[in-house]
């Protein structure tokens, strides 16, 4: 799964690398971006630009928003299949900006955080499914972060990792027009390994309330 992830990268490199059609004015570093907390997606769409959303899902349907809290993950697997994702799917897909993303590992002394990125410490995106939900207190934007299995860097610590796309498949997965999951589910697989690198950080990330950045700071 993926329950906690990074943003710090300044807005114009993320411009670049995102091929945004502008710059985002605001974009606040995140060492710590937890579920329910807003963060940033780039929804698939005419204009190639940065909006805030909720993390964990909310279907149009669902009667409470407390369901969200168990929808932060989607998997690439079934993804096209469970009623919450399905059409999502076809017509309701974003990039998730990110440059790190956190996992816990077993060990003697229990579970150490680790921080995984890319080795040239560049941003990249998840594969990403949102939505608009109306409740109470208005109309909410929620979105998900898709998974498959881990790739062997990964596995020697989780089964599962996010989905990070590849920036060739940024033009099919932003397209404004419904696709068919048939011509999707070919790009959810597990990133190359050895692009990426993990090391050990601080305890200091378990808890949400912290966003500073010593929550990447190696231990």
């Amino acid at each position: 799964m993926c329950g906690r992830y990074t943003l710090k990268t300044p807005a114009s490199d993320l411009q670049a690398e995102l091929e945004l059609d502008e710059a985002p004015a605001k974009l606040r570093q995140r060492y710590n971006i937890a579920p329910t907390q807003d963060a940033a997606i780039v929804p698939n769409g005419e204009h190639r630009r940065l909006e805030a959303a909720r993390w964990g899902l909310l279907p149009h349907w669902a009667k409470d928003a407390r369901i969200g809290n168990k929808m932060i993950n989607a998997r690439a697997e079934t993804v096209a299949e469970k009623p919450a994702y399905r059409e999502a799917l076809k017509r309701r897909r974003c990039l998730v900006p990110a440059d790190g993303f956190f996992e816990w590992k077993q060990g003697p002394l229990g579970k150490s955080p680790l921080h995984v990125r890319r080795r040239d410490g560049r941003p990249f995106a998840f594969a990403g499914l949102f939505e608009s939900w109306r409740g109470p207190e208005g109309e909410v934007r929620s979105f998900t972060i898709i998974t498959s299995s881990a790739n062997p860097l990964v596995s020697t610590f989780h089964q599962r990792m996010p989905v990070i796309l590849a920036r060739e498949d940024f033009d099919l997965w932003l397209s404004p027009e419904p696709v068919e999951p048939a011509r999707l589910l070919p790009l959810l697989r597990p990133y190359p390994h050895d692009d990426l690198e993990v090391y050990e950080v601080s305890r200091l990330v378990n808890s949400p309330s912290n966003d500073v950045p010593e929550c990447i700071a190696p231990a």
